[in-house]
C-alpha cells in the first residue's frame, strides 16, 4: 500500500484523528500513515525555514505571505522522507470515503506526481477560520497528491530550494514541466463547496472540507458534508470511549 502522510497542524489535531480514521475504517490492506509534524521536522533537519507568528497568524517570511497552517510548506518534505516508491501527501481536512487502496489503481509511472487540476474560483476569498485565500498557480494542487518518488524529475527538488523557495512556487511544483504531472480523478481531492463541480457523496473518495468544517467553534455550515464529517468524528469518539485499540 503507498504510504500516506498527513499534513499536521497542533490547533487541528483532532481534524488528523478524524481523518486517519476514515481511512484506516475503510481500507481493505494495511496502512501505514505518518502525520508530518514540523517540529520533528525541524529536528530532523529537513525543515530550516523561518516562521513566525504576525497579528495572531502564521508568516513565512520568504514568501512574504501568511500560511494557514503550519504544513503549508513541509508538506513538500515527503521527497526527502523516503528513498523510492510511491507515497501519498493529503491535508488534515478531508475524509477518506473509499478505499485508500484504490489509489493502486491510478498510479502511472511516467509521471513525477500526480494531483486533481484545480481551477481556482475567484469568489474564494475566505478560507478556513477566517483565513485569507492567497491565489497562485495550481492552487489546491498540493492538497492532496501521489508523489513518485523514483521519477528523476523529482530529484530536482532540493533541501535547499525547501527551505528557501517562496511558498508559491513549492506549491506551483515548478522544478515540474506540465507534462510530468499526471491528473487524479476529482473524486479523489474534492473540495467541499468550492471543487467548480458538484459531487455526490457517493461519487466521492476523498472529501477536502478547505474552506473549513464543523470543528470550527461558530461553524455556520449545516449541509450534508458537515454531517459527514460529524458523523465520522461520533463514531471515532465511541470507539475511543470503549477504549478500543486504534492504529496510531
Amino acid at each position: 500500500m503507498i504510504p500516506i502522510y498527513i499534513g499536521y497542524d497542533p490547533r487541528e489535531a483532532r481534524v488528523l484523528d478524524v481523518a486517519r480514521w476514515s481511512a484506516y475504517r475503510r481500507t481493505s490492506t494495511p496502512l501505514q500513515i505518518q502525520p508530518l509534524v514540523l517540529k520533528e521536522l525541524e529536528a530532523q533537519g529537513i525543515m530550516k525555514r523561518p516562521m513566525v507568528v504576525r497579528d495572531g497568524k502564521l508568516w513565512c517570511p520568504i514568501s512574504e505571505a501568511p500560511m494557514a497552517t503550519e504544513f503549508a510548506i513541509s508538506r513538500f518534505a515527503v521527497p526527502f522522507m523516503r528513498q523510492g516508491g510511491w507515497a501519498m501527501f493529503c491535508d488534515c481536512d478531508v475524509l477518506f470515503l473509499k478505499d485508500p487502496a484504490k489509489l493502486l489503481d491510478l498510479v502511472d509511472p511516467s509521471y513525477a506526481i500526480m494531483a486533481v487540476k484545480h481551477q481556482q474560483r475567484e469568489s474564494e476569498a475566505v478560507k478556513m477560520d477566517g483565513q485569507t485565500q492567497t491565489f497562485y498557480r495550481r492552487k489546491n494542487w498540493s492538497s492532496v497528491v501521489l508523489w513518485n518518488l523514483d521519477h528523476p524529475s523529482n530529484k530536482r527538488l532540493t533541501n535547499e530550494m525547501l527551505n528557501t523557495w517562496p511558498g508559491r512556487d513549492l506549491h506551483a511544483f515548478k522544478w515540474l514541466e506540465d507534462h510530468e504531472i499526471g491528473e487524479l480523478p476529482l473524486a479523489w481531492n474534492y473540495l467541499v463547496g468550492a471543487s467548480a463541480s458538484e459531487l455526490d457523496p457517493a461519487d466521492v473518495s476523498l472529501a477536502h472540507y478547505t474552506l473549513g468544517g464543523p470543528w470550527f467553534a461558530g461553524w455556520s455550515g449545516a449541509t450534508q458534508w458537515d454531517e459527514l464529517w460529524s458523523r465520522e468524528e461520533s463514531i471515532l469518539r465511541a470507539f475511543e470511549e470503549q477504549a478500543v485499540q486504534i492504529p496510531p
